[in-house]
């Protein structure tokens, strides 16, 4: 498993710069202590793109001095972006981030700048460039866009020589020499030359070493000039530079300079093939130049590989592999002519192999053998040459061994063969011999890690060895410990060389054994290389060998209250048993092991007792089995744990938690080649994640490691149901739901037996009994709501060969048409219709639900078997749809059937009915042999198994080594998968098992002797079959025969297709006989023959048979299915004539009128059936011959068996078996995993079990139905058959018991649902269809609305309280005490020394006036002050005032900082006190909000003093202000803030009193007070107004849903009503009073938070005073707009219409009234302004004056203030004012109203409306049962059709009626 931390943009480092993050693994001990798991590290850099525009200049880098700074310019080609320099560090790197700068070959950054377009770099870093011989990178990356430049200064100059004259001066260093490369440019397979000058340095010879400046080797020679070097690729980032250090010493001297060059990819680098023959003509070029060597190989290999190793492509991956074995190939060849003579090329060619080795994929076994081969070459000459190194170079011999060990780990990888594994071994042998060469004695050891490869290797003194553990500090390396050493192993004085290797894959994996996790080797050898053999040892050596791959921890808690039992499966005899236990108390417990069975004190395999004894801390809670302790047995065993208590306690509250690990230890055995496990075991400290071997030998260790499952014994079920009590959560679910299952299963069988009865084929009554070709039909009803129908449904066939009479589709004894119902009806014709072309659907609109959704329509033919489709999908109502009764509907052709949409739907219907177990159980199709009882039993043992397979894996531990499959945001890992595979084993076979068994059992056969005496009970008859001779005899009369046969000549007549002869007299009355030849006409008119039909000479003339087939068919050429087709109408003509001859032979002569007409009659049939036996054998005509081909029903009938198919009825019992067993055992198993995981364990797997149960039932279920089906309707394109079936024809219907039986009853045609509905009606029907929905729709709307208003009203009135008025006006009260029209400065300091502070302070302490408020922090006074010579003074009045301020405004407040006494002195000093009285404070920080003066607005700041918290110090505080004068002229308004809370009424009131000046001097007294209620728990009603609230906001989402759907439907048209934007107001004001109400109760609790903090200052509640008025505000509106909508609701009252009728129709003319008012009145309003605003109060402003001239209209006036004033004037305006407004416009307005008013009488029409209010008023009246007046006509709910005759009625009486 794959853990992701994300590293947020804010903690990543700037551009280039490096940060090395840290994370550490800890895991928590069985012993509750944290162990260290392990840490890693990763370097992270930001690295942008570079800048395509943006470069670097430099102006005088041609030749650097490093005295003079450098200038560097940024240059672009546009604007330049904002940037940030720096320079790389050329300082030697230090510290553990430098590492990270090291390993990417760059350097910290210094020096950096923001910002500029211009740079310095600095002589001191020139310096040490010149001295380091290193190049200068200076870097500008943007700050806004990701982007960089770079810019490289070349090495300056050496420092130039002193001048002759100072040579006597002290010796200056070495000059370096010059040095050149030739070419300047070239590729990695270019040949370079490096040419350097002598010099005086170099007098006797110098030795010359060429690197990169990243520390790469390239080639040490004693000569000046080199040649043929292979340089690799330059820096891409500055165009391809690459730097060479060339460093020359000549003895203990050395000096370095710096040649560059530039070096590309190679241009052949493009296919493989080019870049092996370009390699391939470069090593040939060597060859023949005699300059081929290991070194210059490896340095073209190297930079080959590079390449292939950044090719990711699969089309040239063979190349690769080639090239690859080719190149190894060649320098393992190369290397045997000419070994290595130094570490350098050591090194270089290592670094060769570890690159062509890298890709493991492209590493055939001939490279692997010689890469094997190399790397043995290299470690043997490594090793040769380290013996003559110096101590000084053990680094280079670390620098060139490290690249072997990459190799050796990258052939690992991927080798699994015998001989590379030991020319691995041997390698890395030599590699550690070549380390330990020249090592000193106890120093750091020499570890390289390579990935899969770890060595270490150190020389050390035996007792050093003891003091440390061996390993290479990496989690997933094997670790060693050593104990004291005998002596006769090692000398205590004698110097010992460790040598480790750890190896993550195992190195022997071409020998089985088994080993999984590290393989670690430890070995000591002496100083000369000889081994020094431990074996035998008296302690042990310990070795933890870790497992990366970590599985699941299988622990188990086991509960002690009874003796528990842990089932542990051994899966080897040599693996050792490892049981850790963390018990939950400090207890001790016996462990008993058995094998097979359970043990006990006398019978176990092992035992002991828990915690052991004389043992470590750490494992005394262990217990170590190895194969000798429990006698090597494989499989199952029992651990009994029992408890050791004191005597007299019975059980003990404890748990126990078990981890279970099976391990091996292993050692490579190399005298036989195999792993073995002598010598070696396994520890106690061995954990999931580290194995612990202890050895007393040393070689090569491994080891096994199996994951087992930890498995509850649940035989012992009395002792798990005792935890009943303590657990009940899953044996509760489980016998829940078996209490359910009986409850639903006998719902179940009702709805059986309820659907038993609608399994029949109904035979429609208006069958007439001489029609007898039979179709049938499959009705489906459509699943939507109100699909079904109360009407009576009519319909017709209409074939190629004619049409169908009407017929009425019903039956008396089952419900038709319902919804999602499929109805089975037999329809009888005459003779066939042919192929049909369409059929007629119509239905009389009766019933109290007549609208009829029609799905499809399946017509057979039973007597061909042909099948004809309707997809109808209409609905057949006058309100819905296309608004239609009465449809045609084509027949489907096969397009039609295999539509998208047709498939679709039809599979997805028939999966959810029926294939759908949990939903087919609701909607079971009722002709279905699987039962609900059956399929409720079917969901019930499905969701039983799925409960134990989820519960059976429950809680299993993800691995946290397997790997994650991502597809998009689904992870999900193999365990995951296998689990889901395995749970689908064990549940899905069974369960699928038993839904065949069911879904394929043949119902049982009754017996035929046993069905046919309850025959009556148990068959359906047709009712049109007679029951006795003697009523069908008293039923027939001649009139009865006489229509018969006029109905024969008729469909003759339409199946012959020929017009009628002699229609003139079917018309009048004609009689039997004249019937009868007019049918002996018809046929000899198609036989176009004459004579007499039944004389002898035509009876013996064959030509002259009557024939049918040729008569109606033509020409004998037609195929046989044409053929068949004039039989059936030949043999349903004989059926005809005979039930002809039956009803005569009923009358006989002495019942007929005539008896010699009977004789004749009785001949004409005579003689006509006997031409038809004649032509067709008996068994022909009774439609029972032997030699034709069967007919469908007799197919279905023959062939019963063989069509249902499937399994015996028996093995219904057999699913029943299965059923109770998988339930019982599922059930069980269930409950027995909840007992013993646990409680909290338990209802943790109940959670997840019931949400995912239900997230699969009702969201991937049905998406899963929904997928096939489309799948299905998309790809397969099928039609179903078995969607529409074939019916199940009853024998009856098959073969009637009494082919001469004569039914005498007819249909009575008359009934009008044999007529379709004509528009006239159907449009009637549905204008009261939609009145009816008006008059149910207003009565919904205006029950709706009242529960509105009321929840409006209820929470508009919760959020006030009428004690708030009591409250404020208690307070007001209080406080204005004392209080004038004018006070000065003098009377306001008494009011406030006197009122003002013996309210604020009453007798009980922190209560204002009579002690039941309590005041809320303290009480602040503030004033506001207006600057000085704020105004000019005129200027002849100059001289005698010297100064003035304005009145206040916002502009011109003070807001300055002061001494006392508002002096200048001490304002300029930023000392002051920032809470002295003197200085100003703003709004802000006093949280304040401006206030309303009766002047003008004050804003929320001033001068600010806190008056408490007593009355002395209020006291003491005022004087202070009044000597100080802090009240003077310039005040222009003071405050007294204060805030009370009454517990009584659990209000808190807001309390501001003001006193403010108008610039005259006086002060006049205003109180404010704002009652808010913060706390709405207290009382009862509390609960009931929040329930109000959310009720109303139900109201406000549900008129949002409303007007959402006519916004859709009316789109722009929807803001032009009035009402609709009255609606949209009322959702925006309720949205946003709740918003308003979250604030206003943020608002109070920060408030609240505020004083519980600072109880001793103001608390500010004006915010939240704000807030709750802009509440009430709201609510107050809301309860407006809510009013006036009853207007809206009230517009269906007539008086009420005509009003508003009135108000429209005089609009024109009220506006214009309206306009001359507006006018008068502002005139009016203006002139008393003018004329009495300086004077008189109600008139002092324009505002003021306008309310007055209001009031006058309404004779609210104060005459005498006026008349006072100025009698002429104010009676001239008072009087014209009433002549002109009162007498003249007002009347004249409501005159307009009048007239208006009388039009709208005379030409008042009624609206659609008022009818729906008279038809509500009926609806309500005849609901009461209360007599309601009609206002006339018939009512608007009768319905236009003519009530319906039932047929049973007439056939019951016998009558017979003529069509």
């Amino acid at each position: 498993m794959d853990l992701f931390h994300v590293i947020e943009k804010d903690c990543l480092p700037n551009p280039f710069e490096f940060n090395k993050y840290v994370l550490h693994v800890r895991k928590r001990s069985l012993f509750r202590k944290w162990v260290d798991l392990g840490s890693a590290s990763k370097c992270i850099t930001v690295a942008p793109k570079e800048f395509p525009n943006v470069t670097i200049s430099c102006d005088n880098c041609a030749s650097i001095d490093v005295n003079d700074n450098v200038k560097l310019k940024l240059s672009c080609d546009t604007t330049c972006p904002d940037v940030v320099w720096y320079t790389e560090d050329p300082k030697p790197l230090k510290g553990a981030v430098n590492k990270c700068y090291k390993r990417a070959g760059r350097r910290p950054p210094t020096e950096k700048q923001d910002g500029g377009t211009e740079y310095t770099v600095h002589k001191q870093h020139l310096e040490v460039s010149r001295d380091k011989l290193q190049n200068i990178s200076v870097i500008a990356y943007g700050k806004k866009e990701a982007g960089f430049a770079r810019f490289t200064l070349p090495v300056p100059d050496p420092e130039p020589t002193e001048p002759a004259a100072n040579q006597t001066d002290a010796p200056t260093g070495p000059s370096p020499p010059s040095c050149s490369i030739s070419p300047t440019s070239g590729t990695v397979l270019d040949a370079f030359d490096i040419t350097c000058k002598p010099s005086s340095f170099c007098s006797e010879g110098c030795f010359y070493c060429f690197t990169t400046d990243t520390g790469k080797h390239l080639r040490c020679s004693n000569a000046n000039e080199v040649k043929s070097v292979f340089l690799p690729l330059g820096d891409q980032n500055n165009n391809n530079s690459l730097s060479v250090v060339v460093t020359v010493k000549n003895g203990d001297e050395k000096v370095t300079t710096t040649v560059t060059a530039q070096v590309r990819r190679s241009e052949s680098s493009s296919s493989v093939e080019a870049l092996q023959s370009a390699v391939q003509d470069t090593v040939t070029q060597l060859e023949e130049q005699g300059l081929l060597s290991g070194e210059a190989l490896g340095q073209i290999f190297t930079s080959v590989s590079d390449m292939l190793n950044t090719e990711v492509g699969q089309d040239q991956k063979d190349a690769r592999t080639k090239l690859r074995e080719t190149m190894l190939t060649k320098m393992a060849t190369v290397l045997v002519d000419a070994p290595s003579n130094s570490t350098q090329e050591v090194q270089v060619t290592a670094r060769a192999v570890a690159g062509l080795t890298q890709r493991s994929d492209e590493l055939s076994p001939a490279a692997q053998e010689e890469a094997g081969s190399l790397l043995v070459d290299l470690s043997a000459s490594l090793n040769a040459i380290s013996v003559t190194q110096d101590d000084r170079d053990d680094g280079r011999v670390v620098e060139a061994a490290t690249p072997i060990i990459e190799a050796a780990s990258n052939i690992l990888n991927v080798s699994s063969n015998k001989k590379v594994s030991d020319f691995l071994l041997t390698g890395i042998n030599n590699v550690q011999s070549a380390l330990l060469n020249n090592k000193k004695m106890d120093g750091d050891p020499a570890i390289i890690d390579s990935g899969q490869i770890s060595v270490y290797v150190n020389r050390v003194f035996p007792e050093t060895m003891q003091k440390q553990d061996i390993n290479v500090q990496k989690s997933s390396s094997s670790r060693f410990s050593f104990p004291r050493l005998p002596e006769d192993v090692v000398s205590p004085d004698e110097p010992v060389d460790v040598r480790m290797m750890s190896f993550e894959k195992n190195p022997y994996s071409w020998k089985e054994g088994n080993i999984t996790g590290t393989v670690g080797s430890v070995s000591l050898t002496r100083v000369n290389g000889t081994v020094i053999p431990v074996e035998n040892l008296p302690e042990e050596i310990e070795i933890l060998l870790p497992r990366p791959d970590v599985g699941q921890e299988n622990s188990t808690i086991l509960d002690l209250a009874n003796f528990s039992t842990l089932i542990i499966d051994v899966p080897s005899p040599d693996v050792t048993l490892v049981l850790k236990m963390e018990p939950s108390d400090d207890i001790s417990f016996m462990l008993y092991l058995g094998y097979k069975d359970y043990p006990n004190k006398e019978n176990y395999v092992a035992k002991t007792q828990i915690p052991l004894e004389n043992t470590k801390e750490e494992e005394k809670y262990t217990w170590v089995l190895s194969p000798r302790d429990r006698t090597a047995d494989v499989g199952v065993h029992y651990l009994v744990m029992k408890p050791i208590v004191e005597p007299g306690i019975k059980s003990i509250n404890a748990t126990v938690t078990v981890v279970s690990i099976a391990a091996q230890c292993k050692y490579w055995n190399e005298t036989d080649s195999s792993w073995s496990e002598d010598g070696c075991r396994v520890g106690p400290l061995t954990t999931p994640l580290v194995t612990q071997c202890l050895c007393n030998h040393l070689t090569f260790f491994g080891s096994s490691f199996f994951v087992m499952p930890n498995l509850v014994d649940v035989s012992r079920t009395a002792e798990l149901f005792a935890t009943f009590t303590n657990n009940p959560v899953v044996v509760c679910f489980v016998g829940a739901i078996f209490s359910a299952y009986l409850l639903v299963v006998v719902w179940a069988r009702r709805k059986d037996i309820q659907d038993s009865a609608k399994v029949k084929i109904t035979v429609l009554e208006d069958n007439d009994p001489l029609a007898e070709y039979r179709y049938m039909l499959s009705v489906s009803t459509g699943h939507r709501h109100g699909a079904s129908t109360s009407s009576q449904v009519t319909i017709t066939l209409l074939g190629t060969e004619g049409e169908s009479d009407p017929h009425h589709l019903t039956d008396h004894e089952k419900p038709v048409f319902e919804r999602g119902g499929v109805d089975m009806i037999l329809l009888t014709t005459h003779f066939s219709l042919g192929d049909l072309q369409s059929i007629r659907l119509w239905h009389d609109n009766s019933g109290e639900h007549p609208a009829w959704y029609v799905n499809k329509v399946m017509v057979q033919d039973l007597e061909s078997g042909q099948k004809w489709h309707f997809l109808c999908n209409s609905w057949l109502a006058v309100d819905v749809g296309e608004c239609a009764l009465d449809k045609v509907f084509p027949v489907a052709t096969e397009m039609d059937l295999k539509k998208f949409s047709n498939l679709f739907f039809m599979k997805t219907a028939k999966d959810f009915r029926d294939g759908h177990i949990w939903f087919s159980v609701i909607s079971r199709p009722p002709c279905s042999t699987f039962t609900r009882v059956q399929r409720v039993s079917c969901c019930f043992s499905l969701l039983l198994c799925t409960m134990l397979t989820s519960i059976m894996f429950w809680g299993i531990p993800t691995d946290p080594s397997e790997q994650t499959m991502d597809l998009g945001h689904i992870e999900f890992t193999w365990q995951q998968v296998m689990i889901g595979v395995q749970s689908s084993i064990i549940m899905f076979p069974i369960n699928l098992l038993i839904v065949s068994i069911f879904r394929n059992t043949r119902p049982r056969e009754k017996n035929r002797k046993t069905d046919a005496s309850k025959q009556g009970k148990t068959r359906r008859v047709s009712p049109s079959q007679t029951s006795s001779p003697q009523k069908e005899l008293k039923d027939i009369t001649a009139d009865t025969v006489i229509k018969d046969i006029k109905k024969i000549a008729q469909s003759l007549s339409k199946a012959m297709k020929s017009p009628l002869p002699l229609h003139q007299e079917l018309r009048q009355q004609a009689d039997i006989n004249t019937l009868l030849s007019l049918v002996e006409d018809i046929i000899r008119q198609q036989n176009r023959a004459a004579g007499d039909f039944y004389s002898d000479t035509s009876k013996r003339d064959h030509s002259m048979i009557l024939s049918l087939e040729n008569s109606v068919w033509g020409s004998p050429e037609k195929t046989s299915d044409e053929a068949q087709k004039k039989s059936n109408n030949s043999r349903y003509l004989y059926r005809q004539l005979r039930h002809v001859e039956k009803e005569l032979g009923l009358l006989g002569p002495s019942r007929f009128p005539n008896p010699d007409s009977y004789n004749r009659a009785m001949q004409q049939v005579h003689g006509m059936k006997g031409l038809l036996e004649y032509r067709l054998p008996a068994s022909g005509l009774d439609g029972d011959q032997p030699d034709r081909s069967p007919s469908p029903e007799e197919s279905v009938s023959n062939g019963d068996s063989a069509k249902k198919g499937g399994l015996p009825w028996w093995f219904v019992f057999v699913g029943w078996i299965l059923v109770i067993a998988t339930s019982g055992v599922s059930g069980y198993f269930t409950m027995m995993y909840g007992l013993t995981y646990g409680k909290d364990r338990s209802i943790s797997w109940l959670i997840s079990m019931v949400v995912s149960f239900f997230e699969s039932l009702f969201i991937t279920q049905p998406l899963k139905v929904l997928g096939f089906a489309a799948f299905f309707a998309l790809v397969l394109k099928k039609v179903d058959q078995e969607e529409y079936g074939e019916p199940q024809i009853d024998d009856t219907l098959r073969n009637p018991d009494d082919a001469y039986a004569v039914r005498a009853a007819r249909r009575d045609s008359t009934c009008s649902f044999y007529q379709p509905p004509p528009p006239t009606d159907i449009e009637r029907m549905r204008n009261n269809m939609i009145k009816e929905r008006k008059v149910f729709a207003l009565m919904g709307e205006i029950l709706t609305y009242m529960g509105f208003m009321w929840m409006l009203l209820l929470v508009a009135y919760g959020q006030r309280d009428p004690n708030a008025y009591f409250l404020s006006r208690h307070i007001r009260q209080s406080f204005s005490k004392g209080i004038s029209d004018s006070m000065s400065i003098q009377d306001m300091f008494n009011w406030a020394n006197t009122t003002l502070l013996s309210n604020l302070f009453g007798e009980r302490p922190g209560f204002i006036t009579d002690g039941n408020s309590k005041l809320v922090g303290n009480a602040r006074l503030r004033q506001v002050r207006v600057k000085n010579n704020s105004c000019q003074v005129a200027r002849s009045m100059q001289q005698s005032v010297r100064e003035c301020h304005s009145p206040y405004s916002w502009e011109l407040e003070d807001m300055g900082s002061y001494g006392p006494a508002w002096s200048r002195s001490e304002g300029e000093n930023a000392s002051v006190a920032l809470q002295s009285p003197w200085s100003y404070q703003s709004q802000r920080k006093l949280r304040a909000f401006p206030i309303w003066g009766s002047v003008v607005l004050y804003r929320g700041g001033g001068f600010v003093v806190d008056l408490g918290p007593d009355l002395t110090n209020s006291s003491r505080s005022l004087q202070y202000l009044y000597d100080n004068a802090w009240f003077d002229v310039h005040t222009q308004a003071i405050f007294v803030e204060f805030t009370v809370y009454n517990a009584n009424v659990n209000l808190f009131c807001i309390v501001t009193l003001m006193l403010e000046s108008a610039a005259t001097g006086a002060l006049q007294f205003r109180s404010e007070l704002q009652s808010v209620r913060l706390y709405q728990s207290t009382g009862g009603l509390h609960i009931f107004v929040m329930a109000s609230e959310a009720i109303y906001f139900l109201f406000i989402i549900y008129y949002m849903f409303v007007q959402g759907k006519l916004m859709k439907q009316q789109k722009w048209a929807y803001f032009k009503s009035k009402w609709n934007l009255l609606e949209l107001a009322i959702i925006i004001l309720s949205w946003s009073a709740l918003s308003v109400f979250i604030k206003r109760t943020l608002l109070g609790l920060r408030d609240m938070d505020y004083y519980q903090n600072n109880k001793d200052q103001y608390a500010s509640f004006h915010e939240t005073a704000k807030a709750d008025a802009v509440l009430g505000y709201l609510i107050a509106f809301l309860v407006l707009l809510a009013t006036v909508k009853l207007w809206h609701l009230l517009r269906l009252n007539p008086k009420l219409h005509m009003i508003t009728s009135t108000l429209q129709r005089a609009w024109t003319d009220i506006s214009g009234f309206l306009v001359v008012m507006t006018i008068m009145f502002l005139a009016y309003s203006i002139a008393s302004n003018l004329m009495y605003g300086w004077k008189l109060y109600s008139y002092r402003t324009l505002l003021n004056a306008a309310q007055t001239m209001v009031s006058l209209q309404l004779g609210i006036f104060n005459y005498d203030e006026v008349l006072n004033y100025n009698p002429v004037l104010g009676a001239f305006l008072i009087g014209s004012c009433i002549a002109f407004m009162t007498f003249v416009v007002l009347n004249l307005f409501i005159s307009v109203i009048l007239v208006a008013f009388t039009q709208e009488q005379i030409h008042h029409k009624p609206s659609e409306e008022e009818e729906i209010v008279d038809l509500m008023l009926m609806k309500l009246c005849s609901l009461f049962g209360l007599k309601c007046k009609k206002q006339g006509g018939d009512s608007p709910t009768e319905r236009p059709f003519v009530p319906s005759v039932t047929a049973t009625s007439t056939n019951s009486s016998g009558k017979i009626h003529d069509d």
